[in-house]
């Protein structure tokens, strides 16, 4: 038997390859809709791959599940209570699905949502009587649990799936210690608030170490899940409906993509386009497209442009020539397909337009100290989560979080500088584009952020002085 995970680090998603070299018969379990590493993994191996499972209708990323159906020709299996609009084959309590000497069982695990499942693997080469693992999907991560509050959009209250979570939980804890703990996620997804950065556990470990598994009453275990969660993106609703829905691959998706001239771009701005520019914070500040959006490639891209743009206008996107197709299939995965081009060229097809030019002043922490200091002092804007925000600031800086700050510009001067600051300058620069975009022209930034402001020696509080 071959088990491979396969991981995403810029989602903290995990994927899985189960393959059968006696039989030559492969599975995919919760993949990514960018397929290729799975279709070159089972030619490299000899295998065929015949199955894809959704341990549940995922909220933070489109599966490739309906990928692998059209390119591998893969039957598609969910929960029993799931509702698609495209055929699979339904999984209760104990089903099987075996091939050659692999066996992978369902276990029927509702909480994080109400069609959620989780799935047994056993090598019968090794033995039939325990599991060599279990594939938990979003039920049980390594130190933590899926959080029960992603379907109140969609009719579920957070206490009645933390209940069935509970009892998933304790069906989970039934399987014996040595079990491999495979989830779908790890830290930094926004379904659940402690995972750990470690991508595979035991059991045993998870029953001695994660703070949902130790001994609670059903009501205690659900105000500890349900308190303190982060807030999720709107997208989340969008994505785990759009994976009950038949729509188009990614393939065809991409094929739609085509390079523009800058007239052609700026024409599309001026009807409501959004210009995304992709490039690193730095480089974005030096110059860049007036109105445009920087949401940096090499971070949170994907989750942050579910965040902050929205699926009602067009995007077209501005990479480093040989990026955009990366771009491109980045905003793909969650969903986002309503990309129309990108800047062909890059930002070198703005050299000869400087009046389409705008850029950023990204100020060090001990310059920006001494601004603040000053007669006539910019506002500081701190674009953090309360959470970090309440743990150190910067005296006399306002507090809005980056994923609220559209909605709350009537809070902003127009007639006064803006200083904006994040934890390291990735945050700060998505939202002084944002602010520019939006017709506050005195925008600055602090690069490097609080991590900079400290490594200065400049003063932090512990609470912070205007919320």
């Amino acid at each position: 038997m071959i088990l491979k995970q396969f991981y995403l680090s810029c989602l903290a998603h995990a994927s899985y390859f189960i393959g059968d070299e006696q039989s030559g018969v492969a599975a995919v379990v919760d993949p990514q809709r960018d397929t290729d590493q799975y279709i070159a993994f089972a030619k490299e191996h000899g295998l065929k791959i015949k199955h894809v499972f959704l341990t549940h209708l995922h909220a933070d990323f489109i599966a490739g599940h309906l990928e692998l159906r059209d390119r591998a020709g893969a039957k598609i299996y969910l929960g029993a209570s799931a509702k698609a609009a495209y055929a699979f084959t339904p999984l209760r309590d104990g089903d099987i699905v075996e091939f050659g000497r692999v066996r992978l069982q369902t276990l029927e695990t509702p909480g994080h949502t109400p069609e959620s499942i989780s799935i047994l693997v056993y090598d019968l080469n090794a033995g039939e009587t325990h599991p060599q693992a279990v594939l938990t999907g979003d039920t049980l991560f390594i130190g933590d649990v899926g959080r029960p509050d992603l379907r109140a959009a969609l009719g579920w209250s957070a206490n009645d799936l933390g209940g069935l979570l509970y009892d998933s939980v304790h069906k989970l804890l039934a399987l014996p210690d040595p079990c491999l703990v495979y989830p779908a996620h790890g830290a930094g997804s926004l379904c659940g608030k402690s995972l750990s950065k470690e991508t595979v556990s035991t059991l045993g470990e998870q029953r001695r170490t994660n703070y949902a598994l130790q001994p609670m009453n059903k009501e205690a275990f659900i105000q500890v899940v349900t308190a303190d969660q982060p807030e999720a993106p709107a997208y989340f609703t969008y994505d785990a409906v759009l994976n009950s829905e038949e729509r188009p691959t990614l393939d065809e998706t991409l094929a739609r993509i085509n390079p523009m001239t800058l007239d052609d771009v700026v024409a599309l701005q001026a009807i409501g386009a959004q210009i995304l520019d992709t490039r690193d914070a730095g480089e974005f500040a030096s110059a860049h497209l007036a109105g445009s959006i920087n949401i940096g490639l090499n971070g949170q891209y994907a989750t942050w442009a579910g965040t902050v743009l929205d699926r009602e206008h067009p995007i077209v996107v501005i990479a480093d020539p040989g990026r955009e197709h990366e771009a491109a299939t980045r905003l793909g995965r969650i969903g986002f397909d309503h990309i129309v081009g990108y800047l062909q060229d890059g930002l070198f097809s703005l050299k000869a337009r400087p009046d389409l030019t705008l850029t950023t002043d990204r100020l060090s922490a001990p310059f920006a100290a001494e601004v603040l200091s000053s007669p006539e002092p910019p506002l500081a804007v701190d674009v953090r989560t309360p959470r970090e925000r309440n743990q150190k600031s910067i005296a006399g800086s306002l507090g809005i979080p980056l994923n609220h700050l559209t909605e709350n510009l009537e809070q902003l001067p127009h007639d006064r500088p803006l200083l904006v600051f994040c934890a390291g300058g990735y945050r700060s620069s998505i939202a002084a584009s944002l602010l520019q975009s939006r017709g506050f022209r005195r925008v600055s930034e602090i690069a490097g952020g609080i991590v900079a402001w400290e490594a200065a020696n400049l003063p932090i509080q512990s609470a912070p002085a205007l919320s």
